[in-house]
């Protein structure tokens, strides 16, 4: 019998994506962020999720979908990228999906080679199709070491102003 592959489901403008159930530790509604200077576009800056300081990466920016406007149902899918979390801003995520092999075709069967590498295959699932994705490729052009210095950034920055203010008062 086959394996089911497990992935979190979520939503980019009008299509689904999914990422291994493995990686994802959480989905919070979208707190108050905080930018960071000098920061690429694709970055919206960080979060303080229960005392740890997460990057925060817009993936609608980043696939080049307008994101302009945001709503109650986004989301931020925290992932677990090695020792570092990482935020992805989504317009909306939700469910678990349960995909069977025999329903997923792989990327050079729909995509031309390195036309889309961080895409791992495309599931079929009850008359929808679910994009699948790496997330190490799709964080692969330098853009983990931006997020991991934008948090790093700001954590310093949080530091300094406790003690100032803890010396202040």
């Amino acid at each position: 019998m086959e394996k089911e592959l497990q992935v979190v489901g979520f939503r980019i403008g009008r299509e689904t994506f999914g990422l291994p159930i493995s990686m994802v530790r959480e989905i919070v509604r979208v707190p108050e962020i905080t930018s960071v200077p000098n920061a690429p576009d694709y970055i919206e800056g960080v979060i303080n999720l229960r005392g740890r300081i997460i990057p925060i990466l817009d993936l609608r920016k980043r696939f080049g979908v307008d994101s302009s406007e945001r709503d109650k149902k986004n989301r931020i899918v925290v992932v677990e990228l090695g020792a570092r979390a990482i935020g992805l801003m989504v317009n909306s995520a939700s469910e678990v999906l349960r995909i069977p092999p025999s329903e997923i075709e792989e990327p050079n069967t729909v995509f031309r080679e390195g036309e889309l590498d961080f895409v791992t295959g495309v599931g079929k699932l009850k008359g929808r199709l679910v994009i699948l994705l790496d997330l190490h490729r799709i964080l692969q052009r330098g853009e983990l070491h931006g997020l991991a210095e934008a948090a790093e950034t700001v954590e310093a920055a949080a530091s300094v102003a406790s003690r100032v203010m803890a010396r202040d008062f």
